[in-house]
């Protein structure tokens, strides 16, 4: 009915809890990555581009890194796929921290490329198949809130020790990848092979050929692409702006205490019956709204601000995008499909460093911020533009070799 409150969700279950107690353990310090190319400018005396092309290479690396998370979950198992990406990201991070020569710090980008996204697939899988379709969106919402609560802390922790050493930073990040793998391994169900039957209808599954995910995949990349330029290159245009780039902490830390306040927002009624691409478009202008702040002002507090107002859209973005690509699953399907689209990340982590950095070289921040700013309101139009509905699939078959569809996975044990 128009203008009756939305139901009070029941509470989610307890995998998905744990698991988001997992992420904010992880997230915590997990802010070493936007100072990889800084670090490697100055610790290493490299070039803008070259450091851009580092940065870059390890955006490349993610891309088998997140396909492998989706094939190692099926394989091998849940649990043990997250394990693995995390001790994969602090051995990296540690070599980062003691690399003596750029050679050497290359390598170990490279590396921490490989094991980065392997953490991801599974544990989206975890949570899109656990909870009830009307409460994904919730749901990956508060994983990205979860993040945010983690980063809220990691912001101040950077501020701090970037001052000191920006090698600290990629230590800390390593310490706390353990303590979130061994809690991971301590309260997560233990991994259950599945059934051989299974593996042969997975076969049918074609992800790459389902042109409903490939539209998501597509504009999900264009959003990756603005979000990761601010995640690399903000350390960076603080510091031609004259400000520390070990500010870009307080800023971060702004944009996660935005994250987890305005949590509540996303259950509005009005939020709540905003169809998926109106809600997108919505998004889409805040971070407009926002990067034109950034683009503008110069003032510490009035970027906190600029960057507040971008968090808002990225909010609505994470939570209706990843259940968006759940639903388009066919059933036992999610983790691939989520792991394909999550490669758009690898894309973005690929292209953002190598565009933002010849930006920032050659036409300033105020350019920078700019065209992403443009980029964001095409994106909002193009949410808005009517599609073509999506022609039925057949109903993948389960693990008995039958059409009917199967029952999500509750929580192995």
């Amino acid at each position: 009915m128009e203008g009756a409150a939305v139901p009070r969700p029941e509470p989610l279950p307890r995998t998905v809890r744990l698991l988001l107690v997992a992420q904010v353990v992880n997230r915590l310090g997990a802010f070493s990555l936007p100072f990889l190319t800084a670090l490697i400018s100055v610790d290493h005396g490299a070039s803008l581009t070259t450091a851009g092309l580092v940065s870059a290479a390890f955006g490349l690396a993610t891309i088998p890194s997140r396909l492998a998370g989706g094939h190692l979950a099926d394989r091998i198992g849940r649990r043990t796929t997250i394990v693995l990406g995390l001790c994969g990201c602090a051995a990296a991070q540690l070599a980062i921290a003691a690399s003596t020569s750029l050679t050497w710090a290359i390598a170990g980008a490279v590396l921490l490329g490989l094991a980065f996204e392997l953490y991801e697939p599974p544990s989206q899988a975890i949570i899109g198949e656990s909870v009830p379709e009307q409460q994904r969106v919730r749901a990956f919402s508060l994983f990205n809130g979860a993040l945010a609560a983690g980063a809220m802390g990691a912001g101040l922790l950077a501020a701090l020790l970037g001052r000191w050493d920006l090698r600290r930073l990629f230590v800390t990040d390593a310490l706390t990848c353990l303590a979130c793998a061994l809690l991971i391994h301590l309260v997560l169900p233990r991994d259950r092979p599945e059934p051989s039957a299974a593996d042969q209808a997975d076969t049918a599954v074609r992800p790459l050929r389902d042109r409903a995910l490939l539209s998501v995949l597509a504009t999900g990349t264009a959003y990756a692409l603005i979000n990761q330029q601010t995640t690399v290159t903000l350390p960076l245009a603080l510091t031609r702006q004259g400000l520390p780039a070990a500010d870009a902490g307080l800023l971060f830390t702004a944009a996660a205490v935005t994250t987890v306040v305005a949590q509540p927002l996303i259950r509005l009624p009005w939020v709540a019956r905003l169809a998926t691409p109106a809600a997108l478009a919505l998004a889409h202008l805040l971070l407009a709204a926002g990067l034109i702040g950034l683009a503008l002002t110069r003032t510490l507090p009035a970027l906190i601000a600029s960057v507040a107002v971008k968090s808002l859209g990225d909010l609505l973005v994470m939570g209706r995008i990843y259940a968006l690509v759940t639903d388009l699953a066919p059933p036992g399907a999610s983790g691939r499909y989520l792991a394909v689209f999550g490669t758009s990340w690898g894309i973005a982590a690929t292209l953002a460093p190598v565009l933002g950095t010849q930006l920032l070289s050659h036409a300033g921040t105020t350019a920078l911020w700019s065209a992403m700013a443009a980029f964001c309101v095409l994106l909002a139009a193009l949410r808005v533009t009517p599609k073509a509905p999506r022609p039925p699939q057949p109903p993948a078959a389960n693990e008995h070799g039958s059409t009917e569809p199967a029952a999500a996975p509750g929580p192995r044990h």
